[in-house]
């Protein structure tokens, strides 16, 4: 799974508050396990070394937030993630994407551009780019940061502003995230799970 010259390296992304959820959405379960590990997982199939950005679970690697991308959701643990492994390309993904399945990255890994900046599904929802289930590739490092330095903090308008190869979901449903209590109860009966 590592073409190229630099390899891939997997980044969970579990740092957000989950404030509407009401609980923290890296410890949920939807597979029988936390949805952290159950990413963990997934991107140790297909991954290189598997990191978690900003803090600890499960004895995976922590990549610490960089003071330099302070206040920058998402792309705080991205850029500090592709700040300490320079050679290496991301496959990033945010542990609220229950739908995501081996297939899921797969196919991104499949339809992967490594000439590109970065390799990214469109949105069926919206037609923009999922940045947070997508390949942020090392020579797009110089330009995300340039973006970064021009008051760029959404990793969805940095891919946008990114010479970013798009592609289509085989599946409608991988990247649909859950936020609320509601979401949640949803989703586990659209996965046909009891608890």
């Amino acid at each position: 799974m590592n073409t190229g010259k630099n390899k891939l390296f997997g980044l969970i992304l579990a740092g957000g508050r989950s404030q509407r959820m009401g609980q923290d959405k890296a410890l949920m379960s939807y597979h029988g396990k936390p949805q952290v590990e159950h990413v963990r997982d997934l991107l140790v199939g297909v991954c290189a070394k598997v990191f978690i950005s900003g803090r600890s679970y499960a004895g995976i690697p922590v990549i610490e937030d960089m003071r330099s991308f302070t206040d920058a959701g998402p792309l705080t643990g991205i850029l500090s993630a592709m700040t300490a492994h320079r050679h290496a390309s991301w496959l990033v993904m945010a542990c609220d994407l229950p739908f995501a399945d081996e297939k899921t990255l797969r196919y991104l890994i499949k339809n992967r551009d490594p000439a590109k900046a970065a390799t990214a599904f469109i949105s069926i929802h919206d037609g923009l780019s999922e940045p947070l289930c997508a390949i942020w590739e090392a020579r797009g490092y110089e330009h995300f940061i340039s973006i970064f330095k021009q008051g760029a903090r959404c990793p969805r308008k940095t891919l946008t502003k990114s010479d970013t190869h798009f592609i289509v979901q085989q599946n409608p449903r991988w990247l649909d995230n859950v936020n609320t209590p509601q979401e949640y109860q949803q989703a586990l009966k659209d996965l046909n799970i009891t608890i």
